[in-house]
């Protein structure tokens, strides 16, 4: 079947578990909080699944709930086909609060467990009470793997000297063409410890569309805008990317970009158009 074939060609990244997840997954910032959007949205995720972009990315803030809801209704009789990734608040990331928000959460999402549970940015509680809390949902089976979101190096390195702080399987950034900070300090460091980076706005919520430097780039070598800036963070072997998109149009236009490979003369050229950080970048959160 084409949905077979598609799935199996989708590029995959490993988590430090060993676990492949698909490179391209599907982000779902602002979805579910517009009722006449609702079964497009809806109808755009299965898309997703069927297509083989099996990562699902939500959070507890997305629309308070109500994103996760959206989400739980579209996996619905295909929750196995997905993997689930959702993020708690730090004001929630208590022991006691990690573990409500979790519950709280399994029972929008309508599933028996969450495949990747994030800490959504660093808050005033210590990194060691969350892991701990991280560590007994897993126990407990309520979640499958764990991780953080928006931690610069001098949090990684203090997770890395907490216990179950090495367990983490991703570190979700902002990462794209124009927001390339990490690359500085951040990215080298979790590269050393094979931790892989999921990028969210990919397509800086769809400003790089408008990006002349890009559009160029793009008419230049027979692309779109969006592909183009996919397929630079694809190039990467522990990249997995999240753009969000309520379109179908747009969601087999991004996927389409896991099929391109850019030369080494193409990714010169990006990296002229968009420069490498020349020095330290504080952390870049939207």
């Amino acid at each position: 079947c084409s949905s077979c074939s598609a799935t199996m060609l989708m590029k995959t990244v490993l988590l430090p578990s060993g676990e492949a997840v698909s490179a391209l997954g599907m982000g779902t910032w602002c979805m579910g909080e517009t009722p006449a959007r609702r079964a497009q949205e809806i109808a755009t995720l299965r898309l997703g699944l069927d297509l083989g972009c099996t990562l699902i990315d939500t959070a507890e803030m997305y629309g308070e709930g109500l994103t996760a809801t959206l989400v739980g209704e579209a996996i619905q009789g295909r929750r196995d086909e997905a993997f689930l990734v959702t993020k708690g608040y730090p004001h929630n990331a208590s022991r006691a609060g990690t573990v409500a928000a979790c519950e709280r959460s399994l029972r929008r999402l309508h599933t028996d467990r969450i495949d990747l549970y994030l800490l959504h940015w660093r808050g005033s509680v210590p990194l060691a009470e969350t892991m701990a809390a991280f560590a007994a949902l897993q126990k407990a089976g309520k979640i499958r793997h764990y991780g953080v979101s928006n931690l610069d190096l001098s949090d990684m390195q203090e997770l890395w000297a907490v216990p179950g702080g090495r367990d983490a399987q991703t570190n979700q950034l902002l990462y794209n063409l124009t927001r390339r900070g990490i690359e500085w300090d951040l990215l080298p460091w979790m590269r050393e410890r094979r931790l892989p980076v999921m990028a969210y706005s990919p397509i800086e919520q769809a400003r790089l569309l408008q990006h002349r430097g890009l559009s160029g780039f793009a008419q230049r070598h027979g692309m779109p805008a969006g592909q183009a800036a996919l397929a630079w963070l694809l190039a990467r072997d522990d990249v997995i990317a999240i753009p969000k998109t309520g379109h179908p149009d747009r969601l087999r236009e991004n996927l389409a970009a896991a099929d391109i490979t850019l030369s080494t003369a193409q990714l010169a050229e990006l990296d002229a158009l968009f420069h490498p950080p020349a020095g330290p970048v504080a952390l870049e959160m939207i």
